[in-house]
């Protein structure tokens, strides 16, 4: 198929191919180099050399990076800049001992620079690397400025991905079709959702939430977007753009007289209306926001639509004309495209994709590595035949809500690949995605996935994690190091493919306070599945070792992470203990440990406070900063802060569920909200205990309010 083949697209690029050299110093991959590393004049030569020329163990077109000395300087040669730029970062973890990630993105290269023994070839027939989640870009990129994205660009190419969801500015895609059909601004800006809540806008949850947004938002926004596809396109990263699925306002049928369907509720928010079909408008109004899109953005080789997302009622509607009609819209758009979907629960419906064409469409598998729908009969969401004739990645979500936790699952998600790739209903696999509710957190098993298409046999999770240490913390690991690191892998970091929780095991210090607690979120789980003890000794071990790495980013960073991991896991029993002595009527155990649980709760705000990463205020700041007024500073930071707390009204909190769903371990929130919860909540139960009569009822949901004005002021 056309969007196959991966074109060599750029001027920098052909100039290299026909001259058979390397590339010059202005080009992508160079000036990469230079901004992970701070050289002017990095030590790497960069040789494109497409796949044909190469010395390769398959027949087909594959993709590859070779790594060897030259003139005591570093030559990559690879088929496009993508590889290049894997193949830079390979060098920099398995030779140079240098990590680049979220905590660590620049890193000076050393005085001597390691040569590799002998020339280091890796390759791959999995062409597909993909990243990101629609909610990814609320939980944590949704205020992200134009320095951070360059950084996650980076990021992105060293680790080989070349097709990841780029949503940001659609918003201002949609205003100017609205506008172009009739709507007034305020119109508008009753259908578009704030700046934190675009990812549930886009996927058709819900209207409005967040906003009005200003003008300077869709300004901002699109200038932002258009340089992230430039730099996209430089790297050989091939953006996926939001395609249209039948996405419309509720109103839009009594205003322009649309035939629409109500697709109902989600989790309290009214739903956008979905266009139907068979209403002749959905073609024309499908190629007026492909119009729009082009305009800004240029075309893409891979839309992403998901109709009915998380339970969106498909009563009366034709399932097969309506992917039908999505397909035949992104396809007048681009004949070349390739439709981007979503396995989630029972998405995607068999009858909207068996007919369509193979090639024409690529199916994420959103939770391969705890509920795969590729084909395993093990699974809970097993389908027979997986994706029949359509091609898939293997992805792994990790992350929900981007809750702060250690949580991975090494071994199935070693295992559960390469079985996949022998699989017969495996067999269209074309790659490996990421996508994750949230980032910035669990490097390790990011490092993980995408090594997978470049290791062609499968491998143990030890001998890995051992070589990715070396590579972290810098080429020594101390015994403590390696024995800390064990207690993880074979804990945290292998979760239970049947443990009750959707992501890592929930603190519940963030919870709204109660006794014989079991989660912090409305479909999460706080029941640890392993010994406390594990955290504690890794904690432990840590703090030993620490002397051994001064000045070393990623030792601090895990060093922080795991002692935060293990207050938690010792929090979670202590409230256990708590509510026991509460139903024993035991007052001293009870305002012993009422006191104990407490402090811990300010010894891991204190302890958070030394790291950026884990602070409630690098978010703030980052939502202030897009504001060119106080008014849109306030707007701004109240999106930030209500996302993470009460995330909607009181329906949608209470009764739907959200609140909390994206709490945070972080400092700030833990001192500022959850500690004021919990010691409410305790003085009251004491009050009981005592025999008095409790002030007054506690509303969680006016404390949670009343600390998103706090911080919006």
């Amino acid at each position: 198929m056309k969007h196959f083949v991966y074109l060599i697209l750029f001027s920098s690029l052909l100039l290299s191919v026909l001259t058979g050299g390397c590339t010059t110093a202005a080009s992508p991959v160079e000036a990469l180099a230079r901004r992970v590393t701070g050289s002017s004049d990095p030590p790497f030569l960069f040789h494109l050399k497409p796949t044909a020329e190469a010395t390769c163990t398959r027949a087909e077109a594959i993709d590859y990076f070779e790594i060897e000395q030259r003139d005591n300087r570093i030559l990559i040669t690879g088929n496009n800049n993508n590889s290049l730029a894997t193949g830079l970062n390979w060098y920099l973890k398995y030779v140079a001992h240098i990590h680049l990630s979220w905590n660590n993105p620049h890193q000076a290269l050393p005085a001597v620079l390691p040569l590799p023994a002998t020339k280091i070839h890796r390759e791959t027939d999995k062409p597909d690397r993909y990243y990101l989640n629609y909610c990814t870009y609320s939980y944590s990129m949704a205020f992200w400025d134009w320095q951070r994205w360059e950084q996650e660009l980076d990021w992105m190419a060293l680790h080989g991905i070349n097709m990841p969801l780029a949503m940001t500015g659609i918003e201002t895609v949609w205003y100017n079709l609205l506008k172009r059909v009739g709507y007034t601004t305020d119109e508008i800006n009753r259908f578009i959702a704030g700046p934190a809540y675009q990812a549930w806008w886009q996927m058709n949850n819900l209207e409005g939430w967040g906003g009005p947004n200003p003008d300077s938002w869709y300004r901002d926004r699109a200038a932002l977007q258009q340089k992230i596809v430039k730099r996209m396109h430089e790297l050989g990263i091939h953006p996926v753009f939001p395609g249209y699925s039948g996405m419309v306002p509720r109103d839009i049928g009594a205003k322009l007289g649309y035939e629409i369907a109500d697709p109902g509720k989600w989790c309290g928010f009214d739903r956008p209306a979905f266009l139907s079909p068979e209403d002749p408008h959905f073609a024309d109004f499908a190629a007026m926001y492909y119009e729009e899109l082009e305009k800004l953005y240029g075309k893409a080789d891979y839309y992403s639509m998901d109709p009915f997302h998380e339970g969106g009622n498909t009563e009366g509607v034709d399932l097969t004309r309506a992917g039908q009609a999505v397909m035949a819209a992104m396809k007048k758009a681009n004949p070349q495209a390739a439709w981007v979907i979503q396995a989630w629960q029972a998405n995607p419906r068999p009858l909207m994709i068996d007919s369509l064409r193979t090639g024409d469409m690529v199916v994420l598998d959103l939770y391969s590595e705890k509920r795969p729908q590729w084909g395993d009969p093990h699974s809970a969401w097993y389908r027979e035949q997986g994706f029949g004739k359509h091609e898939w990645l293997y992805c792994m979500l990790l992350n929900f809500g981007g809750n702060v936790g250690m949580h991975g699952r090494m071994d199935q998600l070693i295992n559960g690949y390469y079985d996949a790739c022998r699989h017969p209903t495996g067999q269209p696999l074309r790659g490996v995605g990421a996508t994750p509710e949230g980032i910035e957190n669990n490097p390790v098993m990011y490092e993980l996935l995408y090594e997978l298409p470049w290791r062609p046999e499968r491998f143990a999770a030890d001998d890995w994690l051992q070589q990715y240490l070396i590579a972290r913390y810098g080429g020594t690991l101390t015994p403590e190091v390696r024995q800390a690191w064990r207690a993880l892998e074979h804990t945290v970091y292998n979760a239970p493919v049947d443990y009750p929780g959707e992501g890592t095991v929930e603190s519940l210090l963030c919870a709204r306070p109660g006794f014989h607690l079991d989660r912090t979120s409305t479909w999460g789980c706080a029941r640890l599945f392993y010994d406390a003890d594990s955290t504690a000794k890794a904690a432990r071990l840590m703090a030993i070792a620490a002397p051994h790495y001064p000045d070393n980013n990623n030792f601090d960073y895990d060093r922080v992470d795991i002692i935060r991991q293990s207050n938690a896991d010792r929090a979670n029993l202590l409230l256990q203990a708590l509510s026991d002595s509460y139903d024993r009527k035991d007052l001293p155990a009870y305002r012993r440990l009422s006191a104990r649980f407490l402090s811990l709760l300010q010894q891991q705000d204190s302890l958070l406070a030394t790291r950026p990463e884990f602070s409630l205020d690098t978010w703030m700041n980052q939502a202030r900063s897009l504001g060119h007024t106080d008014a849109e500073k306030k707007h701004y930071a109240w999106n930030a802060v209500a996302l993470i707390t009460v995330w909607g009204d009181s329906i949608a909190s209470n009764q739907g569920g959200l609140h909390d769903y994206a709490h945070r371990e972080w400092s700030g929130l833990l001192g500022g909200l959850y500690y004021r919860r919990w010691e409410a909540f305790l003085k009251q139960r004491l009050a009981v205990l005592e025999g008095k009569e409790p002030e007054k009822n506690l509303n969680f949901y006016g404390m949670e309010r009343a600390f998103c004005e706090q911080w919006s002021r």
